[in-house]
């Protein structure tokens, strides 16, 4: 595996954890660096970390604390 590869995972816990779970990706990664953008993809996927599913978090919360306002009124 290539240095930079490794340094991405050790500062990245999100991967680190990930490739604890995941294990078939380090033969990707050994294979061919530029996997890394896959993984991310799919670490992104794996822990929600995409913006859409953020707003959806956000509008969950949001939904939450209004009806909590309805509850108390």
């Amino acid at each position: 595996m290539e240095i930079e590869t490794r340094i991405a995972i050790r500062n990245n816990p999100y991967y680190y954890n990930f490739l604890r779970d995941n294990s078939y990706w380090y033969k990707a990664l050994n294979r061919d660096h530029s996997n890394l953008k896959l993984m991310d993809q799919a670490v992104k996927d794996y822990y929600k970390l995409n913006m859409s599913d953020k707003i959806e978090d956000l509008g969950k919360k949001i939904n939450m604390i209004s009806n909590l306002i309805d509850l108390l009124k």
